[in-house]
């Protein structure tokens, strides 16, 4: 009997060690799901909201859930930024609309335009963002190789046109300029 009591005061103890290292895993995760409000942009700065995207991890990525409107109808290119700033900045002389947003995120510098199928491309290259002739958008997407953790410290923005997932004939896709944006705040769990 003593015997018997002793293997299972080692098991609890074994799983109570086993478990604490999860646990402070588990405290330290960023949220699983996060939302961004986005803002029309010009060239003075952050106007309207438009409307907030919902991004939640799952086993297949990060589904986006757009509930936008106010927007241009027709396709638009939608990425995530390196920066949490939707301001303008200046180039060239001129204040461009949340150009302080930086690049498109891509922490493994690929300097490749490639789309949300492709690991060796921009991270922050998500699905083309389709408002319909009401100015609404709310079609859910799905990004595999991106996680909630990735947008932490990261801007959302949507461009005034289309996205072809390359390089040529234009940069970035040819998306041009940026018409909303908004920052993502994600806080560690607790």
């Amino acid at each position: 009997m003593r015997k018997h009591m002793m293997v299972a005061m080692v098991a609890v103890v074994g799983v109570t060690a086993a478990t604490a290292p999860a646990q402070q895993l588990a405290d330290q995760r960023v949220d699983m799901r996060t939302k961004v409000t986005l803002n029309l942009l010009d060239d003075k700065g952050i106007g309207a909201a438009v409307g907030s995207v919902t991004f939640n991890d799952t086993p297949g990525g990060v589904e986006i859930e757009p509930a936008l409107f106010g927007l241009p109808p027709g396709k638009h290119g939608f990425h995530v930024h390196e920066h949490a700033n939707c301001g303008p900045a200046e180039k060239d002389g001129k204040m461009v609309p949340g150009l302080a947003a930086g690049d498109h995120l891509d922490p493994k510098n690929t300097r490749a335009h490639r789309g949300p199928e492709h690991k060796d491309g921009h991270l922050g290259d998500l699905p083309v963002l389709v408002v319909e002739k009401d100015g609404i958008s709310n079609a859910r997407m799905l990004v595999p190789h991106l996680r909630v953790a990735d947008l932490r410290g990261r801007s959302l923005v949507v461009h005034a046109g289309g996205d072809n997932y390359t390089d040529t004939p234009q940069p970035a896709g040819g998306g041009g300029a940026r018409i909303a944006c908004g920052v993502f705040e994600i806080k560690m769990a607790k």
